[in-house]
């Protein structure tokens, strides 16, 4: 009897698409947002202000990529889905009612 055929799972297959440690877009979205508000004032304080303002978001992104590297398509979802699926739990959660209209 021959064995089973095993197939090797790369990591980087299943990696999330990070970049900087924080989610791709969404550091290109502080750094578009910090360019705009440096070349629309165009003084040193908006310079000092948009790399300021870059650095922060950049550290706050991978603070949140840490947590999880999927959060804004996680947080996508859960604002998609609405008042559908209200996440609680323990001995005194209240189970959903489905509306009559639910196809």
């Amino acid at each position: 009897m021959e064995e089973p055929r095993e197939v090797p799972l790369y990591q980087s297959v299943n990696r999330p698409n990070l970049l900087m440690g924080c989610d791709r877009e969404m550091v290109l979205l502080a750094a578009l947002l910090s360019a705009a508000l440096i070349f629309s004032v165009a003084t040193l304080w908006s310079l000092a202000i948009g790399i300021a303002a870059w650095v922060a978001a950049v550290a706050v992104l991978s603070r949140m990529a840490k947590l999880d590297p999927l959060l804004r398509h996680v947080y996508v979802r859960h604002v998609k889905y609405g008042d559908y699926y209200p996440a609680k739990s323990g001995l005194r959660a209240e189970a959903m009612q489905v509306r009559k209209g639910w196809r």
